[in-house]
């Protein structure tokens, strides 16, 4: 499972014109679940999320969390994180997981993360979502379940 996060001001997605949902401070993540992903690779990813240290204390370092923070979630689906551009030059998304799994994992990480206290939004599973976003920083992470300890 993979995970792009970005430490934002303020973001809202939109799907066919209508706003679906917006955040002020906050991340945004952009989730990608792979074939065979786990509970266990949710659990670790969303843990790791809601512990980050990427906001910054009064002395202006990287030391607070979200929740600490007081910041927001916007989660969004993204299967072309598990895009393979190894042959050619139009990526093949053979590694997501299929979309009923994929959307049960990406439904239960919300659930996870507003048990840890911090408010989650989301966007439409599946939708063309337009998403605009008022980077912070820029602030960007990158993470993957398979390299977390």
């Amino acid at each position: 499972m993979k995970a792009v996060v970005q430490r934002v001001m303020s973001a809202n997605l939109k799907v066919e014109g209508k706003l679906i949902s917006e955040i002020g401070k906050g991340f945004v993540v952009y989730l990608g679940v792979g074939e065979g992903d786990s509970e266990e690779d949710l659990n670790k990813l969303m843990g790791k999320i809601s512990k980050l240290r990427i906001f910054e204390d009064e002395n202006g370092k990287m030391n607070l969390s979200i929740k600490q923070a007081g910041g927001e979630i916007l989660l969004v689906s993204q299967f072309t994180l598990y895009g393979d551009c190894t042959h050619g030059n139009r990526p093949s998304f053979i590694k997501a997981e299929k979309p009923e799994r994929a959307n049960e994992l990406y439904m239960q990480g919300k659930v996870i993360l507003e048990n840890e206290g911090i408010p989650v939004k989301t966007g439409v599973f599946g939708a063309d979502m337009k998403i605009d976003a008022l980077n912070d920083g820029p602030v960007t992470i990158i993470l993957d379940s398979k390299d977390l300890k």
